[in-house]
């Protein structure tokens, strides 16, 4: 939105202010609270679930002020216009009666391309002679729509996905229209005006008519933003069109770019903080040179995200070819992004006076890469030699410091691993087990862990080496199970047989219990408490007739899949304990294979979650028709209520209906769902990807991991789902207690993540970045800097940066003394205050104090500090509907944010030495 909204201004001077969405299916209200901020005063929208459209319609309140549900001071309304009827196009817009509306598609006559109507009257020239009758046929299907909304103002879409797209056509509509509307405005009797206009005409006449007219009713609760419209909270999910038809199939169809789009999301915003530095710090010196040659190909990586984010890409509905095109969009901008940041991080812990040429091939690359648009990507291997050392760079993307776990692969057990300081640091290796293949488990590498210390938004040095007077990595002790054949276990591990039917695997947080012979988890017992939660870990199948890209059409409830047998394999160490199970199935190839970890990191983030990997491969016309999900059966009495994210940003209340079919009750689950009873036991899933949830039984959650389908849905697509890809789905369980206790009947007030959820989750999608020297190095080498602290300390743990970024940096070097050539864009995330106030974590909250953007960095001044708009167009922050307080940062810097609110500043960041000039 950013970068299209600053396109418009740049190129022909507009400032967006109304949003026009007529086909996403279904609609969020993130996407309104987004618009209010960015300006925006008003929104239409279309497909909504038919029902709902019909009751809205009865009432006269399809035009309304929506409004975020934890919004008491009222600051968030925006009007929005539904439009009424099944479809956006010229058939079901004029009216009720698509067979009469469709007589005024005037591309429908002949000498034109397009179909004729389906109910077999089609439009004719309107002359002198019919004149009369079209116009009142027309003028009657606008006064029936008119009774469905309450103003005198009323909206006629006139168009579709492929109209006027030759002049003849365009032509053709205009001059039959110009007849009628010149028709009925001159005959006064008819009572009528009719005229061309914009979505901004049409917004400001009503506005203009609610203005002189009071059209609220009694009792109702309006808003100061528009008199006359009732308000509205919550989102419009799930969208069905017609009779069962739910649309909640594309929340999961082509889950690998669904995964890609936000790889491609996090490493943008990291390269867009890491220019931020690089500008920052250089400004006049040669390196400053880096982003602002790299500005081109940071504009395209936002504009091949922009373009996946459209309402056919993410959702996995567009054609073959067309993913195809997305995909290999997004994987060259990956690998821009990957080159830059490998520069960055360079640039960042180099001398900043190096006047050697800043495009030059970094010395650095990522540890993980990616060889073309549709695979996984994989670790690099490190081979160090003896006596040689290999660096290891970290950037922590986030804005706490984050002590965790981290992992690289090598060739070899013989690895010591030291810090910036030369100390050494105990580490593990476990082996590398395959996914899908049980001839021979293991790749033959190895997984090498040690725990990492990176400062907020920072950069962190470690070193591999091999032959050091150094304590080693320690070996992970493996112990398999196998129903079939003699396992092989890889040299030089020491394996061991698994007996019983149970086995347990503990951290200092948690003990969970798996069953050996199916390999999934049982159970999950906290030590602090002492209390036990059932998980019950399934992995089912739905069959499918007539599912799509779009439609989820089940026939009867899934089926578990895993039988007994397969392989599971245990390995535990200091650091990292990991349940791998590729489980035995009725077909010949498993469609997937899945591991659990828990880590011991001491008192971290990390020691408090279970992570859970799920490999898919729904490959191969066995899996036709089919659809693959996870259930956690948990023993939480949640009432079938559960609560799944919208966009990341809030929160939604879901409830199970039995009135609808099981379909209607899957929702997009884009980064999170949860659980909850009323005793405050929370079960909570963080996604890394958008998939789609259910709560079909109670203390049940069920998440689909990908579908595989033969049929086109009669949607528009023309084809099937065929084209799935082995990937991997990254889940972070979280078993909370003391969470809001509820009341039995569970009330209609949406819960929030603790504060531990949100950084959870923020580890999980915002991991840190791991780059290594391309050569190995003598063991005695430095880098001239081993570490970058950019910030004087870590934020407040509910304060996120959602982005730190130059908005023009080809203007950069030119830009006046007093301009604002950089963005700040800080969230403070609504929590659960009644959980455990810090929920075991080490910080502070911005509730006690607000934050100062003027001491926020270690190094740079932080100057001209303005609030904005989130697109950076206005600095009105009245007209944004922000309170007072947001105005007074550029007198003292602080920033004094409500939980729940993103917002923007303007500000340019400077050297001391450079300002003195």
């Amino acid at each position: 939105m950013m970068e299209g909204n600053m396109w418009l201004n740049d190129t022909i001077g507009v400032v967006p202010k109304n949003s026009w969405s007529i086909d996403p299916f279904g609609y969020s209200s993130t996407m309104a609270y987004l618009l209010r901020r960015m300006g925006f005063h008003n929104m239409l929208i279309q497909r909504t679930h038919y029902e709902l459209k019909k009751e809205l319609a009865m009432k006269k309140n399809l035009e309304y002020l929506w409004r975020q549900n934890w919004d008491i001071e009222e600051t968030t309304d925006i009007f929005v216009h539904m439009m009424p009827f099944y479809s956006y196009d010229i058939p079901h817009t004029c009216g009720p009666e698509p067979a009469i509306c469709c007589q005024f598609d005037f591309a429908r006559m002949r000498g034109f391309s397009y179909e004729s109507c389906p109910w077999r009257f089609d439009p004719v020239e309107t002359d002198a002679d019919n004149v009369q009758e079209r116009a009142t046929k027309l003028l009657d299907q606008y006064k029936k729509k008119s009774t469905l909304y309450r103003t005198n103002t009323l909206l006629i879409p006139l168009g579709d996905d492929f109209r006027y797209v030759s002049v003849d056509e365009a032509e053709v509509q205009f001059r039959n229209y110009e007849k009628l509307f010149d028709y009925i405005n001159s005959n006064p009797h008819l009572n009528a005006e009719v005229k061309f206009g914009t979505l901004e005409d049409y917004f400001s006449t009503l506005r203009d008519e609610a203005e002189k007219i009071n059209y609220s009713r009694p009792g109702e609760l309006g808003s100061a933003e528009l008199q006359g419209f009732p308000t509205l909270s919550g989102d419009f999910f799930t969208y069905a069109d017609r009779n069962q038809d739910y649309w909640s199939g594309y929340y999961v169809s082509r889950p690998f770019f669904k995964a890609v789009d936000r790889v491609l999301e996090q490493m943008l915003r990291a390269s867009e903080i890491l220019g931020s530095f690089v500008l920052g710090y250089c400004q006049k010196f040669q390196c400053a040179k880096l982003p602002i040659s790299f500005s081109h190909k940071l504009t395209a990586a936002r504009r091949n995200l922009a373009l996946f984010q459209h309402h056919d890409g993410v959702t996995g509905t567009a054609k073959d070819h067309v993913v195809v095109d997305y995909g290999t969009r997004m994987h060259t901008s990956l690998q821009d992004l990957q080159l830059f940041m490998s520069r960055a991080v360079e640039v960042l812990l180099g001398d900043f006076h190096d006047r050697s040429d800043p495009t030059l091939l970094s010395h650095f690359e990522t540890v993980q890469e990616r060889s073309k648009y549709d695979v996984q990507p994989v670790h690099r291997v490190l081979d160090p030699h003896e006596g040689k050392a290999q660096s290891i760079v970290f950037f922590n993307p986030l804005e706490q410091t984050r002590d965790e776990i981290v992992m690289v692969v090598v060739s070899t057990l013989d690895v010591s691993v030291l810090n910036s300081n030369g100390s050494c640091l105990q580490s593990q290796v476990s082996p590398e087990w395959k996914f899908v293949s049980d001839e021979k488990i293991s790749t033959g590498r190895h997984r090498l862990y040690w725990r990492a210390s990176v400062p907020a938004l920072g950069l962190e040095t470690y070193y591999v080496v091999t032959g050091q007077d150094c304590e080693k990595a320690i070996p992970a002790v493996v112990k398999t199970f196998t129903a079939s054949q003699q396992f092989p276990c890889p040299e030089p591990y020491v394996c061991s047989k698994l007996e019983g039917k149970t086995v347990e695997m503990k951290n200092s947080y948690y003990t969970l219990s798996f069953d050996v012979s199916h390999g999934l988890l049982q159970t999950v017992t906290g030590h602090k408490d002492g209390e036990q939660i059932v998980i019950g870990e399934e992995i089912g199948m739905y069959r499918s007739h007539g599912s799509g890209a779009y439609l989820f059409k089940p026939i009867g409830e899934a089926h578990s899949i895993v039988e007994e047998g397969g392989h599971f394999i245990l390995t535990e160490g200091p650091l990292v304990q990991e349940a791998h199970s590729l489980p035995k199935t009725e077909w010949h190839k498993s469609p997937l294979s899945h591991s659990t970890r828990i880590y011991d990191c001491g008192d971290s983030i990390q020691d408090m979650l279970i992570e859970k990997e799920y490999h898919v491969e729904l490959v191969g016309h066995v899996f036709n028709d089919k659809e693959l999900i996870v259930r956690y059966k948990t023993n939480i009495d949640n009432q079938r209520i559960f609560y799944s994210d919208l966009n990341g940003f809030q929160m939604s209340r879901r409830q199970t209906y039995d009135k609808i079919p099981l379909q209607g009750n899957y929702y997009p689950m884009p980064s999170l769902a949860f659980l909850q009873d009323s005793l405050g036991t929370r079960f909570s899933v963080h996604s890394k990807q958008s998939l789609g949830a259910a709560s079909l039984k109670n203390g049940w959650l069920e998440i689909m991991l990908d579908r595989r389908l033969v049929q086109d849905d009669g949607r528009g697509l023309g084809q099937g789902v065929m084209d799935n890809r082995p990937m991997n789905v990254i889940f972070h369980l979280l078993r909370e207690s003391n969470v809001s206790a509820l009341p039995k009947t569970h009330s209609l007030l949406t819960l929030q993540p603790s504060l531990l959820s949100h950084r959870v989750g923020a580890h999980l999608n915002y991991p840190m970045h791991a780059f290594m020297s391309k050569k190995p190095h003598e063991k005695s080498f430095k880098l001239p800097q081993q570490s970058f602290t950019p910030l004087t300390a870590s934020l407040p743990c509910d304060v996120h940066i959602v982005n730190l970024k130059v908005p023009q940096p080809l203007r950069f070097p030119h830009a006046e003394a007093a301009s604002q050539r950089f963005a700040i864009l800080l969230q403070r995330r609504g929590w659960d205050s009644s959980y455990c106030k810090r929920g075991g974590l080490h910080c502070t909250t911005v509730g006690e104090e607000p934050v100062n953007l003027f001491y926020m960095f270690k190094d740079l001044s932080a100057v001209n500090v303005k609030a904005t708009s989130l697109n950076l167009l206005h600095d009105d922050p009245e007209m944004l509907g922000y309170l007072e307080q947001i105005g007074d940062v550029a007198q003292e810097g602080n920033v004094l944010i409500s939980p729940m609110e993103i917002q923007a500043y303007k500000l340019d960041l400077q050297l001391p030495s450079l300002q003195e000039e």
